[in-house]
């Protein structure tokens, strides 16, 4: 079988720019698939390395550039790069002639249901229908903004119709997207299951994440000042760079609590950093899954969510393997997370359940889905 990726830039440390990687490479170096990753622009290194098996073609096609200029500019660039790009990937497609065309619903859906090359069209969504392509950013803007996300939730649902699959990471997104469509329901799978995992004894907590409002870290700040004033002993440990950096450092400047909630560049061996931790806490305001839980409970640490659109009520069973706490409340987030350090063996015995319900995400167990739905659509044809 021959499979097309379609990503815009292989180059965070985030969890959707390790699970594509993770995919491609299962499906080119186990089921010995002919797999290409097709970027539109790659400016960076790629974080996550691809297998030699998987081919990788960048387009150079920048549409970063569209974004130094005035709003009104930007939409004739943007019109006059979107032709190109489809002009591009149609002379793409029909030479590499694959059976199976994914996108991450990125720019290349505007154009992507368009393209004739005889490839079944897929799309997998990394972020909950409200999230996705930043939707939620032009409803809080200026009504030209909002004009302009309302004809873009559009064509995204009128393009989202005309594919031969459609696949979202939760139960809870499925629903959300049932007027649209149907859609299959298939998660994300683990990148690791360490034979050596966390004790849950050491006085640190971690989480992980881009810097950006989507994680909530500002949030988490606000818990951490209580919890922190209960427990000085204790410290949290932030993995994740971004946009507010400068301003979440300010927050925990002014909260007290420089020595104990400490953010820090993103590393390659971050097994060891959960490995080194007690438990994990995710304050993010939306998710389209919540790989970091999954990672963290492989480890066998317990877990601390907002229970946020969408993946962590799918993934945590309440008060077995983790803790959900209604969605943006402070106060009980501070509480769940106090609770966890004062209670040593009930840590212990979550973080041992975490890690034995956590296996129904193993890659084979995942990747079989995702193999049952390319066969049922080339038998299909």
């Amino acid at each position: 079988m021959r499979i097309v990726y379609l990503y815009q830039e292989l180059a965070f440390w985030g969890g959707a720019d390790r699970v594509i990687t993770e995919k491609a490479n299962y499906l080119a170096d186990i089921c010995n698939y002919e797999v290409f990753m097709v970027t539109t622009c790659q400016n960076h290194p790629i974080v996550f390395p691809l297998s030699p098996n998987v081919k990788h073609i960048d387009m150079g096609i920048n549409f970063y550039e569209q974004y130094k200029y005035p709003l009104i500019k930007r939409i004739f660039i943007y019109l006059k790069l979107i032709r190109k790009y489809r002009r591009e990937l149609e002379k793409l497609l029909k030479s590499i002639k694959p059976d199976i065309t994914i996108t991450t619903l990125c720019k290349d859906l505007d154009v992507i249901t368009s393209i004739k090359d005889g490839s079944f069209k897929i799309a997998e969504a990394h972020l909950a229908k409200e999230f996705v392509r930043d939707l939620h950013i032009y409803k809080r803007k200026s009504l030209p903004y909002k004009i302009m996300g309302k004809i873009l939730s559009c064509r995204t649902n009128r393009a989202i119709k005309k594919l031969d699959g459609f696949v979202v990471l939760s139960n809870s997104d499925a629903y959300n997207w049932r007027e649209i469509r149907e859609a299959t329901v298939i998660p994300n799978s683990l990148p690791f299951y360490p034979s050596e995992t966390s004790k849950c004894e050491h006085k640190k907590i971690i989480s992980i994440g881009r810097l950006e409002e989507q994680k909530g870290y500002d949030m988490l700040i606000k818990a951490w000042s209580i919890v922190h004033h209960k427990h000085l002993d204790w410290e949290i440990n932030i993995f994740g760079k971004g946009t507010l950096k400068k301003r979440l450092d300010i927050e925990i400047e002014k909260e007290g609590i420089t020595n104990s909630f400490i953010i820090k560049e993103p590393v390659q061996n971050i097994v060891e950093k959960y490995i080194e931790s007690s438990f994990y806490v995710m304050s993010s305001r939306f998710e389209g899954f919540g790989m970091v839980l999954i990672e963290a409970m492989a480890c066998g640490l317990p877990v601390i969510s907002f229970d946020c659109p969408d993946g962590p009520s799918d993934i945590i069973s309440d008060n077995e393997d983790g803790i959900l706490v209604k969605n943006g409340n402070i106060e009980e987030l501070a509480e769940k997370i106090c609770f966890l350090i004062e209670n040593d063996e009930i840590r212990r015995k979550m973080g041992e359940a975490a890690r034995k319900n956590v296996k129904r995400y193993m890659p084979d167990v995942v990747m079989q889905e995702w193999i049952l739905l390319f066969k049922s659509l080339n038998n299909a044809k």
